[in-house]
């Protein structure tokens, strides 16, 4: 017997409504549930998370060292981040000591270890990325990246401060050289983050 059984045939997934899908809104918000979610996968094998390699970032950039100031920088709860930096002491990433000049203040550093942890953590985060936007082309990341980037700007401050301290040009001139068709740089480790 040929005919399909409804119990045979293969299940495709629901279709949204087409409102939802012509809404960019939507669909940032539901690429951004798709990403979270294959990153938080991806890290699970290093016993890390993303919020210690944000972290693990700022102190290798070297702009915060006090527990504060990293915080203030990623826009993390103090609370929390003492948390996350115990557990990244726990494991000999980062070293915590007194402030001499306020010893209200801990000072945080890197370690060797954190330092070769952190390159292992940018490779992965690069191959998530590459994979996710494999669809995609050379100039049509950029474009995207550029896309992204000027909405940043306006939506999260912290993005555009860091635009504008990393060498990256301006989103609006991200623009232009995607339209000429130039390639501009989307492997900001920052930017993951």
């Amino acid at each position: 017997m040929n005919a399909t059984s409804p119990q045979t045939q293969p299940r495709t997934a629901p279709q949204l409504p087409e409102e939802l899908v012509a809404s960019a809104t939507f669909l940032i918000k539901r690429l951004g549930f798709a990403a979270k979610e294959r990153t938080m996968k991806a890290y699970e094998g290093t016993g890390l998370h993303p919020y210690h390699h944000a972290i693990l970032l700022v102190l290798d950039e070297g702009s915060a060292e006090t527990q504060g100031s990293i915080a203030d920088a990623l826009g993390y709860d103090r609370g929390q981040l003492v948390g996350l930096l115990d557990e990244l002491e726990e494991q000999g990433l980062i070293e915590r000591r007194r402030d001499p000049d306020d010893r209200r203040r801990h000072l945080v550093r890197l370690t060797s270890d954190g330092k070769r942890t952190l390159k292992r953590l940018r490779a992965l985060s690069q191959e998530i990325e590459d994979e996710f936007l494999a669809p995609l082309g050379d100039k049509e990341r950029a474009k995207l990246h550029a896309l992204l980037l000027s909405l940043a700007e306006t939506h999260e401050p912290r993005c555009a401060l860091v635009a504008q301290g990393s060498g990256l040009p301006p989103s609006s001139q991200l623009h232009v050289q995607g339209k000429e068709g130039a390639s501009a740089s989307s492997s900001d480790e920052r930017s993951r983050n």
